[in-house]
């Protein structure tokens, strides 16, 4: 997508970010992809043996440089993650492929990233509790899926109640939101919800799902948050985890508002806000 090259661009030309802060990730390895994706749907994509269906269903034709750039993404997250450990944020500008299933592809994902990323992280005891935040439009359902029976990942999903998957998962906490919600009621939900999560769950990492389709003007999202709204959201996840000392690593997720100038937009907020509270 055009976003992926435009928004490091952006980045650098405000100033947000120089080249430095700028990393090219390493591909996931196999034994990370292992511990989120079952050894049969991992053995089809590296052949490509998907069935017709199967492929259908990821919304892409299947090829070897799509499975290499899904391979790529995963490496970009757990490299964040460990960038996140040292200096307390980071981000994948990439990332957030929440609809990839432990043993299929849903929605444009076909690796799980988040779920990859969390289980590498307490493989290599660098975590043993991680909450993953998935503020999306869409409901993160390959991440539920994954982390159904698992108590040590919390899955929390803020999402649209009638878009996309028309068939949820269920993850720990959900807040199915009506078509149309504006700023103060989808904030003040995000609160509660917040608020649910820390009173029974005490995370030692956080994955952030960012995505940028609950705004407005989102051709997909069906939500009615400004741009302002969507900056209050990042600020209070990335107080919350800077207030708490949590690390926190950051996936952009999605965006498809008309203009892609609204959509860089949005996706930059989110970097400015970790220079401002981090650096």
């Amino acid at each position: 997508m055009e976003k992926y090259e435009l928004l490091p661009l952006q980045l650098r030309h405000e100033g947000t970010a120089v080249d430095d802060n700028f990393f090219s990730p390493r591909p996931a390895n196999e034994a990370s992809i292992l511990r989120a994706h079952t050894p049969d749907y991992w053995n089809k994509l590296n052949t490509l043996s998907l069935s017709k269906s199967e492929i259908r269903a990821t919304g892409f034709p299947l090829s070897q440089d799509l499975v290499d750039r899904e391979v790529l993404i995963a490496g970009g997250s757990i490299e964040a993650a460990e960038f996140a450990l040292q200096h307390g944020i980071a981000m994948n500008i990439a990332g957030g492929t929440h609809h990839a299933y432990s043993d299929r592809g849903e929605g444009f994902c076909l690796l799980n990233d988040l779920a990859i990323t969390a289980r590498w992280l307490q493989n290599n005891q660098l975590a043993a509790h991680v909450l993953i935040i998935d503020l999306d439009v869409h409901q993160g359902n390959g991440t539920a899926e994954i982390f159904r029976e698992d108590p040590t990942v919390f899955t929390l999903s803020l999402h649209g109640a009638k878009n996309y998957p028309h068939r949820k998962e269920m993850s720990d906490l959900d807040v199915p939101l009506e078509d149309g919600i504006t700023d103060e009621a989808y904030l003040k939900q995000l609160q509660n919800a917040l608020d649910q999560v820390f009173n029974q769950f005490e995370p030692d990492f956080i994955l952030y799902q960012s995505g940028v389709d609950v705004l407005a003007t989102d051709k997909l999202g069906r939500l009615g948050l400004s741009l302002a709204g969507v900056h209050q959201r990042d600020r209070i996840v990335l107080n919350l985890a800077k207030e708490l000392g949590v690390p926190i690593q950051c996936s952009m997720g999605g965006g498809y508002s008309q203009k892609i100038s609204q959509i860089i937009e949005a996706h930059a907020q989110v970097y400015r806000l970790a220079q401002e509270l981090y650096f």
